[in-house]
């Protein structure tokens, strides 16, 4: 147990978004797309004292205007909390800025190609059937605790080569790390600690038996001099994978059948037209991305006319739901998307969907 000094206190609740905004206030993780529109409609940048100073880019065009500048925004902290300690450790690529990123990026391309995908997609789909068979005689269930965890889970663990059976513990790791080490740095340390351990066992043990796995990929792989990477590189880009590779595939799922649960007539379409299942899913994506990223304020600069200064965080959500004129491809307008989602709201008219992030870091699959 975490104890007093290592806990941070509770936020105030947040009595003036524009000023002061909040993004682990209950109404913003309840519903944030009102909170987004007034915003958007006071300034395309805002700004919180919160967390030690943050900056919050409201419209498509700014958060692509940051997500694309290494010169005046770094990555090497992608988690906007209220410290920030000095940084002893990476997790390469998601933490890389130019040029170390684009190396440690292609380092992990090969495994998550299309045709490296189709091989992995028999296993995830009996993974996926064995977790229906445990409740299918129920006729119903608690989709997010038995279902959407444990796909991603599984399947990244069987991709690592490290065993199914500790799904528990690198869901544990992910609750400590992602949701009570925003305000808890003992649990967050404790989790990044036990989860280093555990991989580093594997390591050692690959460095005398050969495997056919994403862990001795990481390991036979050459940096840009050709020279093995080290263990504290395998180290990070491993948790990147254990953490990234889960956490927003879940709950991208988990979004996906609530808001099939809630919209009844969404579900009973795709039961009658099977075939619109590629469009759903790409619409899905879109409505609840479950992507949510940070920078680092480097140099003064200036985003979308607004100032924003060195010693702030900005927090980074993908993509943003503004109202644009812009048409989807293979689309027809207003009819293929979920029930209750305005019309096309994403992108201007000549970007591609984001269901991710846009810049140097686009996603590959994982985060």
């Amino acid at each position: 147990m975490s104890d007093a000094a290592s806990t941070l206190p509770e936020h105030p609740p947040v009595e003036d978004w524009v000023h002061d905004f909040d993004h682990t206030d209950p109404r913003w993780t309840e519903n944030p797309f009102p909170i987004w529109d007034e915003l958007r409609a006071v300034s395309p940048v805002v700004h919180t004292d919160r967390f030690l100073g943050c900056y919050l880019p409201t419209t498509y065009e700014a958060v692509r205007e940051i997500a694309h500048d290494t010169e005046h925004f770094s990555s090497r902290r992608v988690i906007v909390r209220d410290v920030r300690p000095e940084q002893t450790g990476v997790a390469p690529p998601i933490t890389s800025d130019p040029p170390e990123h684009k190396p440690a990026k292609q380092l992990l391309l090969p495994p998550f190609t299309p045709d490296a995908m189709k091989k992995l997609e028999p296993r995830v789909r009996a993974i996926c059937n064995e977790l229906i068979d445990e409740f299918i005689a129920d006729g119903k269930c608690d989709a997010a605790a038995r279902y959407t965890k444990h796909v991603p889970v599984r399947a990244i663990a069987h991709m690592l080569g490290i065993p199914e059976k500790d799904s528990d513990l690198f869901i544990k790791w992910i609750h400590e790390i992602l949701e009570l080490g925003i305000k808890d740095d003992d649990a967050l340390m404790r989790a990044v600690h036990e989860m280093s351990g555990y991989f580093a066992g594997h390591i050692e043990y690959r460095k005398t038996h050969k495997t056919d796995d994403l862990i001795s990929t990481l390991m036979n792989a050459k940096d840009k001099n050709g020279q093995p990477l080290s263990d504290g590189h395998v180290l990070g880009s491993l948790r990147l994978l254990l953490i990234a590779g889960i956490d927003t595939t879940w709950s991208a799922i988990g979004a996906s059948l609530w808001h099939l649960a809630k919209t009844p007539a969404d579900r009973e379409r795709l039961v009658a037209e099977p075939e619109l299942m590629p469009t759903a899913v790409e619409e899905l994506l879109r409505a609840y991305s479950p992507v949510t990223m940070a920078r680092e304020v480097m140099k003064e600069t200036t985003v979308s006319g607004c100032p924003v200064k060195p010693g702030n965080m900005v927090l980074l959500s993908f993509p943003r739901r503004q109202p644009r004129s812009c048409r989807v491809p293979g689309r027809r307008q207003g009819r293929d998307r979920p029930q209750g989602e305005p019309p096309c709201r994403v992108r201007p008219r000549d970007s591609p969907l984001r269901r991710f992030q846009p810049g140097a870091h686009g996603n590959d699959g994982r985060a």
